[in-house]
């Protein structure tokens, strides 16, 4: 999941790297003297799937930013993280904008995020989901 506009431009980048190669690949046999026909199949296979993985990315992101606003749609407990994630993305909310929000150095909430918010308090977390609910509703 893309979390940032660093690694949104990451993403990005490394994407057209992947559809480059998909692009150039040459799928004839004596382009890769030695390797079976289907390694070379599994190769190609294997970029262009990578490439789709980037891509998906990329779209959930510009899809968020493009939102505004998201409801959390949380099934299991687990997907809290990422559904705050989430939503602070559709709240038009950097970390850096968010850490400002709540006081805290922005290098905190990409901590928080890096690690799925594993050891962060349950208050904390009410407190992040205030900040992106109030973020989302001024952005209406």
């Amino acid at each position: 999941m893309i979390r940032n506009e660093k690694q949104y431009r990451i993403t990005k980048a490394e994407a057209r790297k992947f559809k480059e190669a998909l692009e150039s690949f040459d799928e004839r046999p004596e382009a890769h003297p030695g390797v079976m026909p289907r390694v070379i199949r599994a190769m190609k296979e294997s970029l262009a799937s990578e490439l789709a993985v980037l891509q998906s990315q990329l779209k959930e992101y510009e899809r968020l930013r493009r939102r505004g606003q998201i409801k959390l749609k949380l099934e299991e407990l687990n997907a809290l993280p990422t559904e705050l994630i989430r939503a602070r993305i559709a709240a038009g909310l950097t970390q850096t904008e968010l850490a400002r929000r709540l006081g805290l150095k922005p290098q905190q909430i990409q901590k928080y995020e890096q690690h799925n918010f594993a050891m962060t308090s349950f208050s904390r977390l009410l407190e992040i989901a205030q900040v992106i609910d109030q973020a989302a509703r001024e952005n209406q």
